[in-house]
């Protein structure tokens, strides 16, 4: 419930943001720069606008295939607005001429293009969206910049100085965000080099959310990019051909050895083991943590001694470690349960969602799990009953909360080179296997990896239990000062009856 609640207030912490006003004093001639952008801002809007509206028609983001499609996903998604003054915004759509509208949806098209188009409508949709008040932009047009930035205007004034003065003591007092400064020929190089100059001033006090002034940079960069190509008398062909990009289309290999298109669901799925190795540490940690505190909890209060009365101290520290486990499990069965009808009710990803209810990284992560928990839980186990309190057990517990570390510290490392020279030696470092098998299951390693992986695991185990048995019988008796590891090491190395006589009297003396 947790997760699935964190998963929703996340989103709408992210899309309720406050509103960012600002301010700009343009120093332009004629202040063309401010209105270009104004220009552009509107337009790129008015493309995410149709690209939702279009998507949301028929639910997919596949875009249409020509212009009759476009226009019927519209007029589809006009008869649904539920809001009249966005069905007027999607009629100014539905008016523009097939020719317009056909540039809009050309793949081979240019993103300049498609803003120009939508440039040469402005007023028809500029009359839209006067009617709108600030409230409704930003519940009826989320995620548009019309939604998360408002220019307000600059003071009026003769004096430059005393109205960018007002607008300082307006961004220091809360009232303005931040206000902006474009200086007067910000379209001319700098002289000898050919660079640009700074054009402008950027004043906030807010220096964290810096989202505002990227925004309104990429915009002015596009437009005085234009201004220079325009100086330079270039053709549009050529100007085209400076700023064609250098792109990659990529492309991944099968395990048949077939190559594919990557898609967004590919990538989740590659990112996958980081949310997993996380659960997986949590989930071990806690849980192992479980068994200690218990083990301790009952040497203290004098309860071991009438439950050995009943099982062997071999019986008992089993009994424990399977009985945890089994509450774990029920713990890990709780979150795949609640993550699936989550993914019902959240609106996440259609890729994430695959990627949660994959059945192999489910299955793999209850392997895991086990695999973890029953080594670190003989671990611990073995320290509870060498300790008569939590504080004693606190102290043994920081050098195992270090090594717990070191999977988490790696996790992004690993999974983005799975199989790699670090990845393999962490691997077969038995304390880290479950870990690192899980990250790196977006490799995926070759399966030779896996069965010695697990052939180590299980062997690990079983050393664990070993030790952790031999640990236990003589400790779990035991009373006063606790066991210097010299003495735990001699346990381990006799066998069972042959503690050293001081401590074995001790342990027969007690109740």
């Amino acid at each position: 419930v947790i997760i699935a609640v964190a998963a929703v207030v996340s989103r709408v912490l992210a899309e309720s943001k406050d509103q960012r006003t600002y301010a700009v004093l343009d120093r332009t001639e004629d202040q063309w720069l401010s209105q270009e952008v104004e220009k552009r801002a509107l337009a790129r809007d008015l493309d995410t606008l149709l690209a939702q509206q279009r998507a949301r028609a028929r639910g997919s983001d596949a875009p249409p295939r020509d212009v009759a499609e476009l226009r019927a996903r519209l007029q589809a998604q006009r008869d649904a607005a539920g809001h009249p003054k966005l069905a007027a915004l999607i009629d100014a759509f539905l008016a523009m001429p097939d020719e317009d509208l056909a540039r809009l949806i050309d793949p081979e098209g240019s993103k300049v293009a498609a803003t120009a188009v939508l440039m040469a409508h402005l007023p028809r949709f500029r009359k839209a969206l006067g009617e709108f008040d600030p409230a409704e932009i930003e519940s009826v047009l989320t995620g548009l910049a019309l939604a998360k930035y408002r220019r307000v205007p600059a003071d009026d004034g003769d004096d430059p100085a005393k109205v960018e003065e007002a607008l300082r003591e307006k961004v220091n007092k809360g009232k303005l965000f931040a206000y902006i400064v474009l200086e007067e020929n910000p379209a001319v190089p700098e002289p000898g080099t050919g660079l640009p100059t700074v054009v402008g001033r950027y004043v906030s006090t807010n220096l964290t959310d810096d989202a505002l002034r990227r925004w309104y940079e990429s915009i002015a960069t596009d437009i005085l990019r234009e201004r220079r190509v325009a100086a330079l008398a270039l053709t549009r062909e050529q100007a085209n051909a400076l700023r064609a990009e250098f792109r990659f289309d990529q492309r991944t290999v099968s395990r048949t050895g077939v190559e594919e298109e990557v898609d967004e669901a590919k990538v989740a799925n590659k990112w996958a083991p980081v949310v997993f190795v996380y659960l997986l540490w949590i989930a071990v940690f806690s849980i192992a943590q479980m068994l200690l505190t218990n083990t301790v909890e009952e040497k203290s209060n004098r309860i071991i001694e009438v439950l050995l009365s009943s099982v062997s101290p071999h019986q008992l520290m089993n009994g424990k470690i399977l009985g945890i486990a089994a509450t774990g499990l029920t713990m890990i069965g709780s979150w795949v349960v609640f993550a699936l009808i989550g993914l019902k009710v959240v609106d996440l990803d259609v890729a994430w969602s695959a990627v949660v209810s994959d059945p192999l990284y489910l299955g793999s992560f209850i392997g895991y799990f086990l695999a973890g928990y029953l080594i670190y839980a003989a671990v611990l186990v073995a320290i509870g009953s060498v300790c008569n309190s939590l504080k004693e057990a606190q102290n043994l517990m920081q050098p195992v909360i270090l090594v717990l570390m070191v999977p988490v510290i790696a996790m992004f490392f690993v999974v983005r080179d799975p199989n790699g020279t670090v990845a393999r030696i962490l691997t077969y470092i038995p304390v880290y296997t479950p870990f690192l098998m899980m990250n790196r299951a977006s490799g995926p390693p070759p399966l030779w990896e896996y069965v010695a992986s697990t052939i180590l695991i299980l062997l690990t185990i079983a050393a664990a239990f070993w030790a952790a048995g031999r640990v236990f019988r003589v400790g779990i008796l035991m009373t006063g000062k606790p066991p210097r590891i010299g003495e735990v090491l001699g346990w381990l190395l006799r066998g069972p009856g042959r503690e050293p006589a001081p401590r074995r009297e001790a342990a027969r003396a007690a109740p």
